[in-house]
């Protein structure tokens, strides 16, 4: 045999000596030879002499079809075998998976280091968010924040800090937790308020829960909370009547008590106080527009501003005799008074429905002045209304009817 053909044979040894197995799971180097009418990548695997494809959606997300030339060198993962055939047969390839191999990588190590990550909410499903962290993640809705969250479409495009609670690449499995940063925070800037929140204080929240008794305001650390008593100097039947989750309130601090994590709030005492300046804006002789709030024995009490209600005697609802202000008036019904007295120190209002319609001619003789002589029925009532639950004494109800008998 010649030295040439020698030489040609050991060659040949040579190059088959090098040529490397290739197997599932490997990291390897492709060469594009071309693309496929599906605008697959076809590639030679470098040190193997075997082809592999790429299809476009095992792409990379930094990388685009359009953009990648023959001759363009990938750093691609085997994920299957195509066709039987050792020798002849190609392999599945792709950079999707490879980038998606790098992130586990850097969320285990991570995880290991108890570090936190930065997360895009890409969906709202039923149960849970789930985020874009290079791969998929999920985070379940008891680990959403610290309490109950009822919208979860809210937090949708939001970038969330998330604490790693369960990671298993293989299983392609990412459990995270928002809730556990908040928690952290929150116990932080709790510190912080135990320093610096004292009561009688006016602060800013945010509401952050409604229910049915009251408003939970977060104060940065600790919610406090308003009750429905306090939102308003009006009657409130629903906090929901009147805010919003995530609006921005004024509170003023009731009371604290940080060992059993109770703070009480107030709103209303925020705001002006509604009988400030009730001469002026409800001057005797004046006529309002008011609702009927509540109908007792004695008369029904009628709120002419917010917050402010005055008292419309039974003698006062009609000329004619009535048994009970249930028989003329409904509550929630809008009527007109006239204001009869006005009593700003001790927060009274005397006001009048009969004053603003004309009597039946018969009471209109000067002999009959009956209407100025309260009934026993009516002295019965005056009786049984005491003046702390009416806001009236007797003397206050019909004083000034009995010193001007002539007076309209």
């Amino acid at each position: 045999m010649s030295e040439n053909a020698n030489n040609d044979k050991n060659d040949l040894l040579n190059a088959l000596n090098s040529v490397n197995e290739v197997k599932v799971g490997d990291v390897v180097t492709g060469e594009v030879l071309a693309k496929d009418d599906n605008q697959q990548l076809i590639v030679g695997i470098e040190g193997s002499g075997v082809e592999g494809v790429v299809p476009q959606r095992e792409l990379a997300s930094s990388q685009n079809v359009d953009d990648i030339k023959q001759g363009d060198k990938l750093k691609l993962v085997v994920t299957s075998r195509i066709g039987s055939d050792k020798e002849g047969g190609s392999f599945l390839l792709s950079s999707r998976r490879l980038e998606a191999r790098k992130v586990w990588d850097e969320l285990a190590e991570k995880s290991k280091n108890d570090e936190t990550i930065t997360a895009k909410v890409s969906q709202a499903v039923k149960g849970g968010l789930v985020v874009d962290a290079g791969v998929r993640g999920f985070i379940p809705a008891s680990m959403i924040s610290d309490h109950y969250v009822d919208d979860l479409n809210q937090f949708k495009g939001q970038e969330l800090e998330l604490k790693v609670i369960e990671i298993d690449p293989v299983e392609n499995r990412l459990i995270l937790s928002h809730k556990a940063i908040v928690q952290a925070e929150k116990a932080e800037e709790r510190e912080k308020l135990m320093e610096t929140l004292h009561e009688g204080d006016v602060v800013e929240g945010t509401v952050a829960r409604l229910t049915s008794f009251g408003a939970f305001v977060d104060l940065g650390g600790m919610d406090g909370l308003v009750h429905v008593s306090q939102i308003a100097y009006e009657r409130v039947d629903k906090p929901s009547d009147v805010l919003k989750v995530g609006q921005k309130v004024k509170v003023k601090v009731l009371s604290v008590d940080f060992d059993r994590n109770r703070i009480s709030l107030s709103i209303k005492q925020t705001l002006p106080e509604p009988w400030d300046g009730i001469e002026e804006k409800a001057p005797a002789g004046s006529t309002l527009e008011g609702t009927v709030k509540r109908l007792v024995d004695f008369g029904a009490f009628v709120e002419v501003f917010p917050g402010v209600e005055g008292l419309v005697h039974i003698s006062q609802i009609s000329h004619e005799h009535i048994a009970t202000p249930g028989d003329v008036l409904k509550v929630g019904q809008v009527i007109k008074v006239k204001v009869l007295d006005v009593d700003p120190d001790r927060k009274r209002l005397a006001l009048s429905i009969k004053a603003l319609t004309d009597a039946p001619k018969d009471e209109q003789q000067p002999a009959k002045r009956s209407e100025h002589r309260p009934s026993r029925n009516n002295h019965a009532s005056n009786n049984n209304a005491p003046e702390e639950e009416t806001g009236f004494t007797l003397g206050d109800i019909v004083g000034d009817e009995l010193k001007n008998p002539d007076k309209k």
